[in-house]
């Protein structure tokens, strides 16, 4: 297949740019993910309609990667806990090389089709969850794997990847092809495609999250009061919900133990 995410850049002789001159041709092919992005709203609304009632019927979501890849979708499945109060492991996160491999690459784990579908079925999948394969270039042997076998087993699959017509995208029921065009340093897919696999990712979880019923108004009702930043949030949703003080706010935050008890339990 002809890979657009291995094809030149278009811009040549970097290491004779000024710095100036770098980041904004940096920036000005980044102004362009979001319009790509954009155009695959239609599939990744097909996806997320199939996400929420296998969730409401005890799904989880599952997401699957390797390298830059595996990364972005381990950071988005370990915001959700934190951000919308759900348990850990209804969004899960699996890469190549398994956590070590978050901060050190772990050399060819993701050329193995097999090693994929062992880290799911280590997470006891079943025809209840949803996987997403996440890849820019879409030819992970690492990815396809899972998803070939998770197809196999009816198991509801997906992808994000970069490039049109991917073996990924074979395997994926819902594929979602985000083609960016060439990287600012050939080849460097940590680059456009890693912004265009971070925007869907943020777009799946906060739309099935909403869907779930984890915001209220636009405030995140049931996020986990972790830090003074998160309590100070929280007391100020109080406020502005009741019209009480600070103080007061802060005092019913502590009773309650989150915004949403305390907005459906207090009584003024």
């Amino acid at each position: 297949m002809n890979k657009t995410t291995e094809s030149d850049s278009y811009y040549d002789s970097l290491e004779k740019m000024s710095i100036r001159d770098l980041l904004a041709n940096i920036n000005k092919e980044d102004k362009t993910v979001a319009k790509r992005v954009a155009e695959q709203i239609p599939q990744i609304e097909k996806l997320v309609e199939t996400i929420v009632p296998k969730m409401k019927n005890g799904g989880r979501l599952f997401y699957i990667g390797a390298g830059t890849s595996g990364r972005l979708g381990i950071v988005d499945a370990s915001e959700c806990p934190p951000t919308f109060g759900v348990e850990h492991g209804l969004v899960v996160g699996l890469m190549a090389g398994g956590d070590k491999a978050i901060r050190k690459a772990v050399e060819f784990v993701e050329d193995d089709k097999q090693f994929g579908w062992q880290d799911l079925q280590n997470n006891r999948i079943n025809d209840n969850d949803v996987v997403i394969g996440i890849a820019a270039s879409g030819t992970t042997p690492y990815v396809i794997g899972a998803l070939d076998n998770a197809q196999k087993n009816q198991i509801t699959t997906a992808c994000i990847v970069c490039n049109k017509q991917s073996p990924l995208s074979k395997v994926a029921d819902i594929p979602i092809e985000v083609v960016v065009g060439p990287e600012f340093i050939t080849g460097s897919t940590r680059m456009k495609s890693g912004t265009a696999q971070k925007l869907v990712l943020n777009m799946i979880s906060t739309a099935v999250m909403i869907k779930l019923g984890k915001v209220k108004g636009n405030k995140m009702v049931d996020m986990q009061l972790s830090n003074n930043k998160l309590v100070d949030r929280g007391a100020k949703m109080i406020m502005k919900e009741f019209g009480v003080s600070y103080q007061k706010a802060e005092q019913l935050l502590s009773e309650f133990g989150s915004v949403r008890k305390a907005v459906e339990n207090y009584n003024g």
